[in-house]
């Protein structure tokens, strides 16, 4: 019979429909074929409750736990007090609590933990039991990276967060039995931190080259449009870059072609994504049901984050699909990419000219797409990008 282990994540991992969950669920899927495993989730999307039935025939059990967003945020608040970051305040919750402490008394033969914020479930050791903490980013530095943009009160909140998540970080690197990032980068960030005692190894995402297959069957029809960006439209290094890049890239870009097109697909979008609607040739489609048909239906994928950690999903599918792609260097961190299956863009000049010159260049994008779709099928397969997870829990005796 299979040994058992828990699995904790921040959020349900199916569908796996944004960045983080795309990774969770690779990784549960992962578990749950060498293990009998026992989930544990919040659910901070009322319509994501409707797969704990799927879940529970996948994993040994499946607790998942409804989350409000808002009450949430304001209760996180209490983490000024206490000294804790407020991402950990925000996923503290006594129906978790309890739940783990239930599972905790199974015998496990490992506690494994998707996101920081889960990590203080699981502190207090169980003799004789492993514990694992995928952090996936070094969430710490996004915080600082808003702190540097940010003025007033918000740039001390921010830098405060950046500062308290950087110790937790730490100090569960050094009580964790192995540790992972996304990416070589990612984990450069915790080995390189005062205190660390132990180093933190990494596996990458992969993607699922089936399904992103721009050659694919039910792939169904989408507006043609010139550019297209995918991500959640809630988050915010999401929506400041889009926003950047319409105040700093669109304009020339519409200057050179009047008629350029740019869809901005993702769900929940914010107020001031909503009201680029309908203007200068954008198109906002809020949730959509599969984002393929909108990178089939594009010339070229856009990725302008100026504030990204770990890996970027959305720059992956996008060269999955045989799309170029023109990113900013944060985008591209982590992604190795050749320089003719992508063009890393480092000011709002080169990314307009890079983007103008290959609109006007249909032999030039096909060649890009070519080379893209040939370099994650080279170098971010799931099997493949999950052997040095694989290869640790073999070395811990699991």
């Amino acid at each position: 019979m299979k040994p058992e282990v828990l699995f904790l994540a921040h959020r349900i991992p199916y569908p796996p429909d944004k960045g983080d969950k795309i990774r969770s669920w690779r990784l549960l899927a992962f578990l749950a074929e060498r293990y009998r495993v026992h989930l544990a989730c919040f659910a901070d999307d009322p319509r994501d409750l409707s797969h704990q039935a799927f879940l529970e025939t996948l994993c040994e059990s499946a607790t998942i736990i409804p989350l409000n967003p808002r009450t949430t945020r304001i209760q996180s608040i209490a983490g000024l007090f206490s000294g804790a970051p407020l991402s950990f305040r925000y996923f503290h919750h006594a129906k978790m609590a309890a739940a783990v402490r239930e599972l905790r008394k199974k015998p496990l033969a490992a506690e494994i933990v998707f996101s920081s914020s889960m990590a203080p479930y699981i502190e207090n050791p169980v003799v004789g039991r492993k514990r694992l903490v995928d952090f996936c980013d070094a969430d710490a530095e996004k915080w600082r990276g808003y702190a540097q943009d940010a003025k007033g009160p918000i740039k001390n909140l921010y830098a405060r967060e950046a500062r308290t998540l950087a110790h937790m970080e730490t100090q569960i690197v050094n009580w964790a039995d192995a540790s992972f990032a996304i990416s070589e980068e990612e984990a450069a960030i915790f080995n390189a931190r005062e205190n660390t005692a132990k180093k933190v190894a990494w596996f990458s995402n992969g993607v699922d080259t089936v399904f992103f297959d721009p050659y694919a069957s039910g792939i169904a029809d989408a507006p043609a449009h010139d550019c297209v960006f995918t991500g959640a439209m809630d988050y915010r290094a999401n929506v400041d870059g889009v926003l950047d890049f319409m105040k700093s890239v669109w304009p020339a870009l519409r200057k050179g072609k009047p008629d350029a097109s740019f869809a901005i697909v993702g769900a929940n979008p914010s107020p001031s994504i909503k009201a680029l609607d309908g203007k200068d040739g954008v198109t906002v489609t809020g949730r959509v049901d599969d984002i393929r048909p909108w990178l089939a239906g594009a010339k070229i994928a856009v990725a302008p984050l100026r504030v990204a950690r770990g890996l970027q999903n959305k720059v992956l599918e996008a060269m999955a699909m045989a799309k170029p792609v023109i990113a900013s260097p944060e985008a591209m961190t982590g992604i190795a990419a050749p320089r003719d299956a992508a063009v890393i863009a480092s000011s709002d000049e080169a990314a307009a000219s890079s983007i103008l010159a290959l609109l006007n260049d249909i032999e030039a994008r096909e060649h890009m797409g070519r080379s893209a779709r040939h370099f994650v099928l080279s170098r971010h397969q799931w099997d493949e990008a999950l052997k040095p997870l694989e290869e640790k829990l073999k070395a811990l005796g699991l």
